[in-house]
């Protein structure tokens, strides 16, 4: 299962690929899955489904209060796999964003088995580096999962190359130091990012952290292969309904904008 269709297509209409993150469990099972099914209708290409955890390290306000919410409603982590199947079943393509210790608790390999059952296509492991992944990545290969890594602009040459090579599915440049959370405007250090990442893979290359508006993601999408929108669309669904798929369709529509 992989993703390359997704970012040939989007290539091929001259555009970015539109990636939303929104938490599973958020506020309620049933609510996360009717949330993320409205973003796959307005045009997102796709969708991150975070794991709601206790401790994360690089999420902002947001996610971390929406992840509590889930986990306070009952969310565990055989409940990703259903919304997962469920959205997939909808039509959409997830991956799922998660930290190392609920994947070490589940047990790698039949974490990969039921991301692959349930229809996903890879996983974002935020604390997880390559050389620490031979594990997960043996499972992952076994169930045809990608492993998505991160690359920031603190990241070395030789940490960059190394990172971005042991990437599949795309790999994710974070545009800022810092946690998750919208930005007022876009960090210079994005598009050096990815053009540094571009030297090293041909892996395509989709940029997170503080993208809010149509805007930001048409500028984002003038260098990267994709836009990544998490907190913004978290936000707007704490408000309504409506918000969040105005937001969303604002955001299909930036990475869309003067293709």
């Amino acid at each position: 299962m992989s993703l390359a269709p997704v970012f040939e297509t989007a290539r091929e209409e001259g555009r970015a690929a539109f990636i939303a993150y929104y938490p599973a469990g958020y506020p309620t099972l049933d609510d996360s899955v009717d949330a993320i099914n409205a973003i796959v209708d307005a045009g997102a290409d796709i969708v991150e489904v975070g794991l709601p955890y206790s401790d994360p390290m690089m999420d902002g306000p947001t996610i971390q209060a929406a992840a509590d919410i889930a986990l306070a409603d009952g969310f565990r982590t055989r409940h990703l796999f259903e919304v997962i199947s469920r959205v997939t079943e909808h039509g959409g393509n997830c991956v799922t964003m998660t930290y190392w210790n609920p994947v070490l608790q589940y047990g790698p390999e039949r974490f990969a088995e039921d991301l692959k059952n349930a229809g996903g296509h890879g996983v974002i492991i935020p604390d997880l580096i390559p050389e620490e992944a031979g594990r997960w990545l043996a499972a992952a290969e076994e169930h045809g999962i990608e492993t998505i890594f991160l690359v920031a602009p603190s990241s070395t040459a030789e940490r960059l190359d190394r990172t971005a090579k042991a990437a599949s599915g795309f790999v994710y440049a974070s545009s800022h130091m810092g946690v998750t959370g919208a930005q007022v405007s876009v960090d210079s250090a994005a598009g050096d990012l990815v053009a540094r990442t571009r030297e090293v893979t041909d892996t395509p290359v989709a940029v997170g952290l503080g993208v809010s508006t149509g805007a930001q993601a048409a500028e984002i999408a003038q260098f990267a292969d994709g836009v990544i929108v998490g907190s913004a669309l978290i936000k707007a669904a704490g408000e309504s309904r409506e918000q969040l798929v105005d937001l969303a369709k604002e955001l299909a529509a930036g990475v869309r904008r003067d293709s």
